[in-house]
């Protein structure tokens, strides 16, 4: 989309979703002719409201309308992260250097057909799958594994109310300990749950 709302530190406006079905289980995307599985996501146009931005990128991504989902929770601020040195936008005013998004959890009211991805010319993904609670972390591309993380771990009560899942023990140490330190950062005596 056109007309992308890139702040003055160069993180451009963006909205996450995380789907969840009554099983609570969570969509990823299948991107368009890649092997890249992802949560919807999209661009901010400067002054659409983060539940405008997320409603439009639902419908362009996944075909879903307001009316097919439930809002549980949203994001208390900006989840940012910063895009590797190969993936900077030099070619924007300002330069874009990483994405700050509002991450939203929805819980799909109507049925798995609903999901469609021709809701607009250039479609982002061809396929959809149901996964495990901290199953997009390990799927998605690299860079964006800490924003995930901290977006599950935010929103996860929403799907989760009495305690969110044990972290994978497939978790690589090193995960671990970043997410870990993330997460202090937000909530001082959080530790991955095991």
């Amino acid at each position: 989309m056109s007309n992308d709302w890139i702040d003055a530190e160069g993180f451009r406006a963006n909205v996450g979703i995380i789907l969840a079905n009554s099983d609570n289980k969570l969509m990823l995307g299948g991107r368009v002719g890649a092997k890249g599985w992802q949560f919807p996501q999209g661009g901010m146009v400067e002054g659409e409201e983060p539940d405008e931005a997320m409603f439009r990128e639902l419908h362009e991504e996944v075909g879903l309308l307001e009316s097919d989902v439930e809002i549980l929770a949203v994001t208390d601020d900006w989840l940012r992260y910063k895009l590797p040195e190969k993936f900077i936008r030099r070619n924007s005013t300002p330069v874009c250097i990483g994405q700050k998004q509002r991450w939203f959890v929805l819980r799909l009211t109507s049925g798995e057909d609903a999901l469609s991805f021709d809701g607009c010319d250039k479609p982002e993904f061809d396929r959809a799958r149901w996964v495990d609670f901290w199953r997009p972390v390990n799927e998605v591309i690299y860079f964006k594994r800490r924003v995930y993380a901290r977006a599950l771990y935010e929103l996860g009560s929403a799907l989760h109310p009495d305690g969110l899942p044990s972290c994978p023990r497939w978790w690589p140490k090193r995960w671990r300990t970043v997410f870990d330190k993330d997460i202090e950062v937000a909530q001082e005596d959080f530790t991955c749950p095991d």
